[in-house]
């Protein structure tokens, strides 16, 4: 017997509600998302960090408690809250970048993410600091991820629960950031086209780019939508899904999957879903994956190196954060709270690198 679009609702979750189900002219009309970093801050957050830098060891041995401090716990707090449990981001202004050397600056970055999680490796090579900036490569080669190129990313989840970018330098034009709730896809998709929806619960091959974790295959299968223990969370990389089909064991898509993917990327790319910011030297972005996609318009570079665009990331694994699918652990490692996410392979030494 075939559904109607009524029917195949009833078989769906329902769509979320609260502050993670938003649309862009929502927040452009608000400033509440953009946190300014006051005096008081900086000065503690400087002080803790000279203290570590004073005893000259690598940035791999600073600690949580390297940070301690009531007023940057209390305010990583409340920011980790918006995160996990309000409208899933956050723009933070004025980190001192260009007052600070640069060692004190990713010190600094790298220990307020240890205030508020667990950094995790953000590809084979182990690096808890990621650095972001065009290397001059090109996605034609498979093991090539996009934010080492000047290309658009387009909409995408990161592979753990929080990502976090530091603007050091913008480029010469370009380079935007874009974010959209996840959330609200879901609910105008149950609403407009519920039986496309029902499509993207499928498990989809996706493209590990080279970065295999031991015993795995050279891709791993997941849906865009998951719902478990009471929450409903997404995971994307349409570009990975599309290049997955070039595996021979890889199944193919049906015709039904990519009209239903081809939506939910219509959605994502329409300006009355969307959010773009601008990004300054001194910023700092933190978005909830399981309920946020974010990309990066492309952008033109400066042609000197040290004028070239460079942002610093991290990705964290939160406690406190929702419990997830078993099926996740094919990307995640593991299911684990506070302590999945990220790429691991063979060889893989994690390190923190204050250069690319």
């Amino acid at each position: 017997m075939s559904l109607t679009a009524s029917d195949t609702a009833g078989h769906l979750p329902a769509p979320p509600d609260g502050p993670s189900v938003w649309t862009g002219p929502q927040m452009r009309d608000r400033t509440d998302w953009i946190t300014h970093l006051d005096s008081d801050f900086i000065a503690r957050l400087g002080d803790r960090v000279d203290g570590f830098l004073s005893r000259k060891e690598p940035l791999d041995r600073l600690t949580r408690q390297d940070l301690a401090d009531p007023v940057l716990e209390k305010a990583v707090g409340a920011w980790s809250r918006e995160l996990l449990q309000g409208r899933g981001f956050l723009l933070l202004r004025g980190m001192p970048v260009d007052a600070w050397s640069h060692e004190k600056i990713a010190a600094a970055y790298y220990g307020l993410g240890l205030l508020m999680g667990l950094p995790r490796s953000q590809n084979g090579k182990g690096h808890l600091l990621g650095h972001v900036r065009d290397l001059g490569l090109s996605t034609d080669d498979p093991k090539v991820r996009i934010y080492q190129t000047t290309e658009r990313q387009t909409f995408h989840t990161d592979s753990v629960d929080v990502v976090g970018l530091l603007c050091l330098k913008t480029a010469k034009r370009g380079g935007e950031s874009a974010i959209v709730s996840s959330m609200a896809i879901y609910d105008r998709m149950y609403r407009d086209c519920p039986d496309l929806l029902a499509e993207l619960f499928h498990a989809f091959p996706t493209d590990r780019r080279g970065e295999i974790p031991p015993g795995k295959k050279r891709f791993f299968e997941i849906p865009v939508f998951n719902h478990h223990a009471g929450h409903l969370s997404a995971i994307y990389a349409r570009r990975y899904i599309t290049s997955a089909q070039k595996f021979e064991e890889a199944r193919r898509l049906t015709a039904r999957e990519i009209e239903a993917l081809d939506r939910f990327d219509a959605l994502a790319e329409d300006p009355e879903m969307h959010l773009t910011m601008e990004f300054r030297p001194g910023d700092m972005q933190f978005l909830h994956n399981h309920t946020i996609l974010h990309d990066r318009l492309s952008y033109e570079d400066w042609p000197e190196p040290e004028r070239k665009r460079h942002l610093l990331r991290l990705w964290l694994a939160m406690p406190g954060a929702r419990p997830l699918p078993e099926i996740y652990a094919e990307r995640y490692g593991a299911v684990t709270i506070g302590d999945r996410g990220g790429i691991v392979v063979e060889g893989t030494q994690l390190t923190v690198p204050l250069q690319p």
